[in-house]
């Protein structure tokens, strides 16, 4: 069994930040294909899943790159525009009808400075991004397609079943061929 990221065992920990965390979420129930951020806008917002599927992805050579996933109990944000304020160059798009939380950056930063441990929970969970996306990028380096592909239905074994070949492909760095190809072994 998994561990719980720090972040999350703050969270367990300390029912009075949870409370005060839940105050600032907005509740949205949003259907599929929905976009949350759309490509050269600023992303004022972060979004926490609570039902559904959601991807980042962004446009090369009139081609979609997907980047990211998220599923239940994850956050989905464009984090480079979020917390530089500069126009993005991803979109967030529901793979499902989903329930989700939206609250704002202006929003979060009054919340981190409530307290020391309400600046912690932002720090851990910044921390914790920064881990995935380290694990991304040495994914994609010292990975083969195989490897890439196990590693992802090891982290979300659920994704064949919610997500669209195309945009596993993508996230992959593979043709949809290729990624034929590899489930067949």
């Amino acid at each position: 069994m998994e561990s719980l990221p720090p972040y999350q065992k703050l969270l367990q920990e300390n029912p009075e930040l949870v409370s005060d965390y839940q105050k600032l979420l907005t509740p949205l129930s949003l259907p599929k294909n929905e976009l949350l951020h759309i490509e050269n806008k600023v992303c004022k917002h972060s979004f926490f899943i609570e039902k559904g599927v959601a991807r980042i992805f962004h446009f090369k050579d009139g081609k979609e790159i997907t980047s990211h996933f998220a599923f239940e109990g994850q956050a989905i944000t464009a984090i480079d525009s979020l917390l530089q304020g500069n126009k993005s160059k991803y979109n967030i798009e529901l793979l499902e009808d989903s329930t989700l939380f939206s609250i704002s950056y202006e929003e979060m930063e009054k919340f981190y400075q409530k307290s020391i441990i309400h600046e912690r929970f932002g720090r851990l969970f910044l921390q914790q991004v920064y881990v995935d996306l380290v694990e991304r990028i040495e994914d994609i380096q010292f990975h083969t397609a195989q490897e890439r592909y196990d590693n992802l239905l090891k982290k979300q074994p659920q994704i064949l079943q919610r997500v669209p070949l195309k945009h596993i492909s993508s996230y992959l760095g593979i043709t949809q061929e290729t990624l034929s190809r590899i489930r067949r072994l």
